[in-house]
């Protein structure tokens, strides 16, 4: 059986440090929100458009409904059945 998921983007409330951009990006591909931030600090000190892109990101992807369950939770969920 085939469940299709309508995979979201989200700013986390669980995991931030600021407005959750990093965190919703982290969960959004499956990935150590740590890695993210990382990847995003080397991106604003290289001249990137890092800190432009957060604070855009920050302005315009909507914080994480409460009922929505992060992919984080669903593997520990998955890993007590």
């Amino acid at each position: 059986m085939n469940i299709k998921v309508n995979k979201r983007l989200y700013r986390s409330r669980k995991d931030r440090q600021m407005a959750g951009v990093c965190g919703g990006v982290a969960d959004y591909l499956g990935i150590d929100p740590t890695l993210v931030r990382l990847v995003w600090v080397i991106f604003s000190i290289a001249g990137g458009p890092g800190l432009l892109l957060y604070i855009i990101m920050a302005a315009v992807v909507p914080e994480e409904p409460e009922f929505v369950q992060t992919t984080a939770e669903k593997s520990k969920r998955e890993d007590f059945v």
